[in-house]
This record gives C-alpha cells, structure tokens and sequence, in this order.
C-alpha cells in the first residue's frame, strides 16, 4: 500500500523550491487541498504554475497575495482566474488542447505535477479520473527531468477507465474524501431549443459521431437528437457531459461504427455526485489525453464527425471568436475549438458547427460587421464552417466573400440583418451583393 502524507509535509518551501514550474490538473480534477496549501504557504515562492479551468474552493490561489509569489499561466481561464488574469496578476497562456501535451513534453517541461487520482486497481495502477488533458504528458515530462509529482487520492473520484499512472511513478499521495466540482446544467430557452433542432434536423444522422460541450445548446440538441429518433451514434469529444451520458443509456450512443465500442474524451464533468458515479468502472467511457482526443487526424477519422462548438462572436467574414470579449480581455481560451472544427471538416461526411444566439442576454449583437480589433479568432473566414442562430444556418462552402457577408447577415438579430445588408448593399467592397441575396437566403434558411 502506498504511504499517504499530510499535505503540509509535501507543499512547503524545502520541497517546492524557487524556480519550479509547476503543472495542476484541472476542472473536476482540480487538487482543492493541495491548491490551498499552496496558498496558505506564504513561504512558498518564485514557481510557476500552468492549469486549465480550475474549479472547486480554491479562490485563494489568486489572491493578490499568492499572485505575487506564483506566476500563473492559465491556458484556459475560469471563475477562479478570469479577474487575475484580466487585471494583470497571472497571465493567459495560449495554446490549443491538443498541442498542451507537447509543449509540456518539448517547451515549459514542468519539474513538479500536481494531480487528483482515484484507485489504485489490482495492478496498482490509478485512474487519472476525470481530466486527463495535458497531466499524462506533464508526469512524462517531470518524470523525464527528474522532476516530482504529488498527487491527491480521493475517495469520491471516479476510476475513469482508459489513462492511468502507476503508483511507482507517484512520489507524494495525500488521501483527501471531498465532493467534485459540479457543472450547473441551464435549461434551453426558445433560442437554444431553436438552435438545438436546427442542428439536429440538418445535419446529425444514423452513424455520426459526436463532440459537443456544456451549455443550453448542447442541451437543446440532446433533446432534439432524441426527438428525431437518430440511432447507432458515437461520440468522440474533449468533454463528456450529463447530457451525453443520457444519450448512452438510451441506447442512441452505442459507438458501432467507431474504432472502438466506447465513448472518448480527454475530460468528464457532471451535474450532480451521481453523473460521476455512473463514470465508476463504466466501460461505455474511457479517458484519453488531448493530443488523442484533439489531434486533428484522429478527429477525421471518425465518420460523419459532426463538432458542435459555441462562440463569443462571428463577423461577416466568417471570423470567429470564443476566448475573449476584446483583445485585451480573457474569458475563457483557445481550448479545442479549432481542433475540431478542423478535424471535422476533413471527416467523411463530417461537419464543423458554431452554434449561437444572434444576441447575449443584455441585448448585445453576437454577428457583427468585423471582429473587434486585435481579437484572437479561433476561426478564421477561410474555415468552411457551417453557422447557426435561431434565424437559421448558413453553409459558407463553395461561396464568395459577398455571399458570405449576406449569408451570414441574415443569422442576425432582425434590426442588426437589415443594418447590416444595407452596410453590404452600400459599400463598394463587397462584390456585386444585390445579385448575391437570394442565393444567400436560400443558402442561410437551408
């Protein structure tokens, strides 16, 4: 049996010394008793430390405080980080998911991992649990440099079949018993249910694959995939969600036409204890890390790969944007948006989705004339990437930089369509566009 410690023995200045560059699993694997070690050390100073999305009760990492002895590199910002890293304390750290394993391997080479595991099993090995991501590459990379990894065992962690570490390779284990980080599920409003059954009705059917994340619209598309009665469909995603679990014990996800007879994602979150407790020992799941899940290769070479991704904003162009509201100003971060929307364009029959209201809840127009300035787009105009609002879907495939503008025009809010055909009738950079609008209508109402 692997001796456990008190976590002030293992998270104190003799054994995390300055210069480390330390790297923390993160989401409903966030190390909540280690993090608060962290923060609670004052002695602890002059380290790095890079995460994505943590959650849980851990506010005091950011403190001011502890952001003037910790540089944070956040690659995907959260409640958590999203003040500190906007107001200058820590700092955004772009990367793609699925480039985050090798440039732990080649690049930053952390020295010191922080994990939250579950286990061991009868060969001594344990579960990653519910993150993968990045933390399997980091182990290699510390392992590599002999460097260190200190991990939390916790009694209600799932043991998340697929990744694992052995228990030789784990210095420090602290056995912890606390509830996960929960993902409030919000029920669709008209707009989501609207997006849910346009992307439903056009473009899943029998044999496609699945990737899709947290949020009224990934809600609204269960219900409506369900409502369609679709069968023999497999998911392959970055993140696996209650309402993807609903699919599977419904028997509408039964991965027959993939590779393999499960589901794949690289990270799990649930709604409520019992949405982790069916992920115990469950062979329906496996985790895999994020240069698997997101490698675009392994994404198009599912069938019919159809990515069902959010954003902040689209211009008429067909820019996209998801990780910030201004250039200057971190919301949320790359993560695997390109990553899939890529791989699934090049899958047989696949398609690539960015699914969105025309406007946020404060009224404020989400298609736009141009990308703010300076923003960082996780799309680009040349991605053929089919867009959809409550006002309908437009397939930019085969058209032109006019017939784009007005398609995209008419996924708008009505005051902001008609503000911005008349914008496009009446610039001369747009070629020809009164010629262009009936093609475009037809394409954007499919």
């Amino acid at each position: 049996m692997k001796k456990f410690y008190r976590v002030e023995e293992v998270i104190n200045n003799k054994v995390i010394k300055p210069g480390s560059v330390i790297y923390t699993a993160g989401n409903a694997t966030t190390p909540q008793v280690l993090l608060n070690q962290f923060a609670n050390d004052t002695s602890i100073a002059e380290v790095e430390m890079l995460s994505v999305l943590l959650l849980g009760d851990i506010a005091g990492i950011f403190s001011k405080e502890a952001c003037q002895r910790i540089t944070h590199r956040i690659i995907f910002n959260g409640p958590h980080s999203r003040e500190a890293v906007n107001d200058g304390r820590a700092t955004y750290q772009l990367i793609h998911l699925s480039d985050i394993p090798r440039q732990l391997r080649q690049y930053i080479k952390p020295n010191i991992v922080l994990l939250h595991l579950s286990g061991p099993d009868n060969g001594g090995n344990y579960s990653f649990g519910t993150t993968v991501e990045g933390v399997k590459a980091a182990v290699d990379a510390a392992r590599a440099n002999g460097g260190m990894i200190i991990a939390e065992c916790n009694k209600q962690m799932p043991f998340v079949l697929g990744t694992t570490i052995h228990s030789s390779d784990i210095d420090f284990l602290i056995e912890t018993d606390y509830a996960l980080p929960l993902s409030p599920v919000h029920e669709p409003d008209e707009e989501a249910i609207r997006i849910g059954q346009l992307i439903a009705e056009l473009f899943i059917v029998d044999g496609s694959t699945l990737q899709y994340g947290i949020g009224e619209v990934p809600e609204a598309v269960t219900t409506a995939i369900i409502n369609k009665g679709v069968k023999d469909l497999g998911i392959y995603t970055e993140l696996f969600s209650d309402a993807m679990r609903s699919l599977v014990d419904k028997g509408i996800v039964n991965n027959r036409f993939l590779r393999n007879s499960f589901s794949v994602s690289s990270i799990f979150l649930s709604s409520g204890s019992e949405g982790y407790e069916w992920l115990h020992l469950n062979s329906s799941v496996q985790s895999r890390p994020s240069d698997q899940t997101n490698n675009v290769m392994y994404v198009s070479a599912q069938p019919k790969m159809t990515a069902i991704n959010s954003a902040m904003g689209v211009d008429l162009h067909g820019n996209i944007w998801a990780d910030s509201l201004d250039a200057r100003k971190i919301y949320s971060g790359i993560g695997g948006q390109a990553d899939f929307l890529r791989g699934s364009h090049l899958s047989e029959g696949g398609t690539p989705i960015i699914a969105l209201k025309s406007t946020t809840e404060k009224g404020q127009d989400k298609i736009m004339d141009k990308c703010p300035e300076g923003i960082t787009t996780t799309a680009i105009a040349a991605d053929p990437i089919i867009i959809v609002t409550e006002h309908g879907a437009f397939n930019p495939r085969g058209l032109n930089l006019s017939e784009h503008a007005i398609g995209i025009a008419h996924l708008a809010d009505p005051e902001q369509r008609d503000r911005l055909l008349k914008l496009i009738y009446d610039s001369k950079a747009f070629h020809k566009p009164r010629t262009k609008r009936c093609q475009s209508e037809r394409i954007c109402c499919l």
